[in-house]
């Protein structure tokens, strides 16, 4: 019996049949149940990772994976292994479904949110690059890929508009933040209008949709098997436009992307001007997706070449130079400043006074992050969620760096995920400091919004980490505590408080992304193959044991 929301889609044949075949009777396995009173036991590291580990996680990259029903309600699901429908999700699809965006007849993308109750529209009506990314992967893990193709076209197409900020050209591969579809009833015509920046909040121009366009592109490829699009002559040249635009030389002396505050899901003021975690974590995946499907021809090839290039230069200054643990943090701490030459110890002259105190306590003995930016004579140590899981997925962390963050996570329980997952950065900036870096902003104050305020969003990022790491039980636990409050708050954009218990303060409801990654939580860990789309394994070149540089050993 079909579910709300639900919709029988065909089988997919292809000769990958036969991992399929193999990876639904691991699924049957036992020892694959997952266990919410085993969420903590370290000895379980665990029974899924075992089991990916014989059918090979390199063949979730390697293969794609067939887009079919969810099983939520279906017998076959739970046949195969120990998940019982929610009530939650058959509600999830219905409010996802009411936030479709038609252009034209055809779905185009989903609306950021549908809280009617809400006085003020703003541009919670309009479709976000970003924000359509964990409806897109629902929509995929569900058979029905036509909107999310419909998207990358319709967005493609955004991008060979010319781009202006009052006198200012944006360069050609800009993506846009958002658009919207303006219905005139009179003359029965639709037609789009897009921001890339020039009526955002500070008028930044969006780092990050280049980027998620691109890995979405991939998920899409992955999900259907459908190389077609992203061979397409306009495909291949928007992915090479984007690249062009961030792999374009300049006054750089790192491989990493400089970019200004507001430029990403932190889109207001939070001091993450620099070299932010989240842009370079996108920046990483985003090259090594465009590698995978760019066309070695004339044109292709040179793009290739550099992307290659910066890869392997980005992947030894992340590990090295953004990473953290208890050794490093005791490294710092005992820096020399004022260092001249190549054989400084202390490179960027990072003052050890300016570590924040709450670091030292925070940092357990074993685990470690990504912090938040690295620049010159500035560590800023804050905890970034999304950045830190995307660098899980792309493999930009090493794995061990990628054990080490869910060895953080679970450590910090409290601190990150509370009662509600999952803190969209740690800690909050308080007092003078929130004054000065915010700029006295009355939507970040602390412990809400962007400072320190707790996305449901960012649940399906936290599960696919953990699915990739082999760390289930972690999803699971934080799955449950989700559970305990969405349906009953109406989806909130985000809750507020040290613990995430409050709803947040200007939180919209039925915020679509908070229902769409809730979903997605849910059918990867139903169905862990659902992983291949948004995951990458360690390219074989990087994968040398990395060696830190002279001047970062004490």
């Amino acid at each position: 019996m079909e579910g709300p929301g639900m919709r029988k889609v065909s089988s997919h044949c292809s000769i990958n049949d036969m991992f399929d075949e193999d990876f639904s009777r691991l699924l049957e396995k036992p020892r694959l149940n997952i266990e919410r009173q085993r969420s903590f036991d370290e000895r379980s590291l665990s029974e899924l990772s075992i089991g990916l580990t014989r059918v090979g996680l390199d063949n979730l990259d390697s293969t794609y994976s067939p887009g079919r029903r969810s099983g939520f309600d279906t017998p076959a699901s739970s046949a195969r292994n120990s998940f019982e429908p929610h009530p939650m999700v058959a509600d999830a699809w219905e409010a996802l479904r009411k936030s479709l965006v038609y252009f034209r007849g055809q779905p185009v993308g989903t609306i950021a949110a549908v809280d009617h109750a809400s006085e003020e529209v703003l541009n919670y009506d309009q479709v976000f690059v970003r924000d359509f990314v964990p409806s897109a992967l629902a929509f995929l893990m569900n058979g029905e890929p036509d909107i999310v193709k419909n998207f990358l076209l319709k967005t493609l197409h955004l991008q060979g508009w010319e781009k202006r900020i009052d006198r200012f050209k944006l360069g050609e591969g800009a993506m846009p933040a958002s658009f919207k579809v303006l219905h005139d009833p009179i003359r029965k015509t639709d037609t789009l209008m897009a921001d890339f920046g020039e009526s955002a909040i500070g008028r930044v121009a969006p780092v990050d949709s280049g980027f998620w366009w691109i890995i979405l592109l991939r998920a899409y490829t992955k999900s259907t098997g459908d190389l077609s699009l992203a061979e397409t002559e306009e495909c291949q040249k928007g992915m090479r436009l984007i690249c062009s635009l961030c792999l374009s030389e300049g006054f750089d002396t790192f491989p990493t992307l400089l970019c200004a505050d507001g430029c990403s899901m932190v889109d207001r003021r939070m001091g993450i001007y620099g070299y932010p975690i989240e842009i370079q974590a996108l920046f990483f995946m985003a090259l090594r997706c465009a590698l995978a499907m760019l066309k070695h021809d004339s044109e292709g090839k040179e793009c290739i070449e550099r992307i290659v290039k910066r890869l392997h230069a980005l992947s030894y200054h992340m590990r090295s130079y953004f990473w953290l643990d208890f050794q490093q943090l005791n490294d710092i701490y005992r820096y020399k400043t004022e260092e001249y030459s190549h054989t400084a110890v202390n490179k960027f002259n990072v003052i050890p006074d300016s570590i924040p105190d709450w670091v030292f306590d925070f940092m357990p003995t074993r685990g470690g992050y990504f912090i938040g930016n690295v620049s010159p004579a500035r560590m800023d140590f804050r905890w970034f969620a999304l950045g830190n899981c995307v660098a899980i997925l792309a493999s930009l962390a090493t794995p061990e760096q990628s054990m080490a963050i869910m060895d953080l996570i679970e450590a910090r329980w409290e601190e990150l995920v509370g009662e509600m997952p999952l803190k969209i950065s740690y800690p909050a900036l308080e007092g003078h400091e929130w004054r000065i870096v915010t700029g006295c902003d009355p939507k970040n104050t602390r412990w809400s919004y962007h400072n320190g305020g707790s996305w449901p969003v960012l649940l399906w990022l936290l599960t696919a980490a953990c699915i990739k790491t082999g760390r289930p039980q972690i999803a699971r636990r934080a799955i449950d505590l989700a559970e305990t409050r969405l349906l009953k708050d109406s989806w909130p954009e985000y809750y507020d408080g040290t613990l995430g218990r409050y709803i947040g303060k200007q939180a919209r409801k039925y915020q679509t992304w908070s229902i769409a990654g809730y979903l997605v939580a849910k059918m990867m860990l139903e169905d862990p193959s659902h992983l291949g789309m948004i995951s990458l394994e360690e390219d074989k070149q990087m994968k040398p044991v990395l060696k830190r540089s002279s001047s970062w050993t004490c």
